[in-house]
């Protein structure tokens, strides 16, 4: 007796891949709620906190410097080839190419461009808002510091807050913020943490960053990810009128194409009537229509029918007695 092997996991998977993507219109967009909002503004006043605890160079700068002196790259130097690899996922370059490869295959199964857009309004808030902020207070990282115990602030440089550890939270959050439901938001949520607080600590172990320039770097990229409800009408509007765009654009190209018949349609043709046609010539009795005329030799004729073919030993054609030539009446029989 035959038995049809059961689905396995990984066939469900495929199966739901392949199948027809719609538009997913039940996927809810984020609203900027009161919750939000309430913790959107508690996060901005922690991140002033920060800027002003160093500011004052208090506790925080102490705690830098005591972090510095320690240099947990020579404490630990065994992990030291894995964490020059590890703080490569929060580089802007190759986090985003990989992000946007799996948003844009999104895009694409569900036919809408808010993903990909997304997380370009991500990274442009993330290049003005932490851009400005680094260059504005200019603080020099550990390998720069010219005085023990201060907070290197106004003297050129850009590390407060972290790229890397800000860059790490908007793009690896971009993917909870977009995901489609609770149980893949919390999970995802937990791993772009769990990435970044690595991202993090790997650029104070190297030593390119203070703890604080870290701190501020998370504080940042929340922030970012917690505004983002506000600019999806932005988003909503920009798809629309990319949408409408190509549409315009694909309507324009169909009224250009030629239009072409059906295959095996015979074509009408119409005759010129600005052009007068010549007379047709006459017709001679016994010429046919549309042969040239033919110029023979003079002396009797025959048709072609009445030929016998000739060899050197005389015709192949067989004496017939009742034959007779065309033309001519055949004789009555007795």
């Amino acid at each position: 007796m035959r038995t049809e092997r059961k689905p396995t996991r990984l066939d469900r998977v495929f199966a739901r891949l392949d199948r027809e993507p719609e538009r997913p219109a039940h996927i809810g967009v984020p609203r900027m709620s009161r919750h939000r909002v309430v913790l959107f503004g508690a996060t901005l006043a922690f991140y002033l906190a920060i800027v002003w605890a160093v500011l004052i160079t208090s506790w925080l700068v102490r705690l830098d410097w005591q972090v510095m002196f320690f240099r947990p790259y020579q404490q630990w130097s065994e992990i030291h080839a894995f964490v020059d690899y590890y703080v490569v996922l929060g580089q802007r370059g190759p986090t985003a190419v990989m992000v946007a490869a799996w948003l844009g295959w999104r895009s694409w199964r569900q036919h809408t461009l808010r993903p990909l857009l997304a997380l370009g309004v991500s990274l442009l808030l993330l290049n003005v808002t932490v851009g400005a902020a680094k260059y504005g207070m200019g603080r020099l990282g550990p390998h720069y510091a010219t005085e023990i115990g201060s907070n290197e602030m106004w003297l050129g440089g850009d590390i407060f807050p972290s790229g890397h550890t800000a860059n790490a939270v908007v793009t690896w959050g971009i993917l909870a913020y977009l995901a489609s439901t609770p149980r893949a938001r919390r999970w995802l949520s937990a791993l772009s943490a769990v990435v970044s607080l690595g991202v993090g600590l790997s650029t104070v172990y190297i030593g390119t960053h203070w703890l604080s320039d870290v701190v501020l770097g998370w504080v940042a990229g929340l922030l970012i990810l917690l505004a983002l409800p506000w600019f999806e009408p932005v988003i909503a509007r920009a798809e629309t009128r990319i949408f409408d765009l190509r549409d315009r654009w694909r309507s324009r190209g169909s009224r250009m194409a030629p239009v072409a018949g059906p295959v095996g349609q015979p074509v009408m043709l119409k005759p010129l009537t600005d052009h007068a046609e010549p007379a047709p010539e006459p017709l001679h009795a016994g010429r046919p229509a549309g042969r040239s005329p033919a110029y023979l030799a003079p002396g009797p004729h025959i048709t072609r029918a009445e030929r016998s073919p000739v060899t050197p030993t005389g015709s192949r054609r067989p004496p017939h007695s009742e034959r007779h030539p065309r033309g001519t009446t055949p004789a009555t029989r007795p």
